[in-house]
């Protein structure tokens, strides 16, 4: 044995006959293989693609699971919005009635509505305070200004119409007034 076949690497498999200066590779050997080894390696990109593209779609699936859950009593929430506006608007008639039949009916309106605003803000439901706050138009919305000297410009002045959000996200905007500076 010469030193070169010594030197030469073998491979894994020790019965595999080792490649010799002795036995060169032909053209086509040599063709096909650099071909074999261009789509291993082709493969291996796609692979490497298909592998990042599966982790961002899990990635993504478990935002959108998470997102879901969070906000899965939206829909709800906006349909009792309007009856949470009612029981306000029933408490402020029932507070103008006489006394002795109004009492009583104020007292279990306003039971009722302490349990239902308990139950709406267990479920993720926050109310926007907007009165004497800097204007914000992410969570206000203006329906006209008032001059005023008493506030300044860009406060509101008045709320309209409570705003509400579940968690994070905007349901509705608080209806409001804006002090805007009295014309000279």
């Amino acid at each position: 044995m010469n030193t070169e076949q010594a030197d030469a690497p073998t491979s894994a498999n020790p019965e595999a006959p080792a490649t010799t200066p002795e036995t060169p590779l032909t053209a086509e050997e040599l063709t096909a293989l650099k071909t074999q080894a261009a789509k291993a390696q082709e493969n291996w990109d796609l692979l490497l693609r298909t592998t990042a593209d599966f982790d961002n779609f899990k990635k993504r699936a478990a935002r959108e699971r998470q997102d879901a859950v969070k906000y899965a009593n939206e829909s709800l929430l906006q349909k009792l919005i309007p009856i949470l506006d009612n029981f306000d608007m029933a408490i402020t008639a029932a507070s103008n009635a006489k006394e002795g039949a109004a009492q009583s009916l104020q007292t279990g309106v306003n039971m009722i509505l302490t349990q239902f605003r308990s139950a709406l803000t267990d479920a993720g439901l926050e109310e926007i305070d907007a009165a004497n706050k800097t204007f914000d138009p992410n969570f206000h919305e203006a329906v006209s200004q008032q001059e005023t000297a008493d506030a300044p410009e860009g406060q509101v002045v008045q709320q309209l119409r409570k705003g509400y959000k579940l968690r994070d996200r905007l349901l509705r905007p608080a209806t409001v007034i804006v002090a805007k500076k009295p014309s000279a």
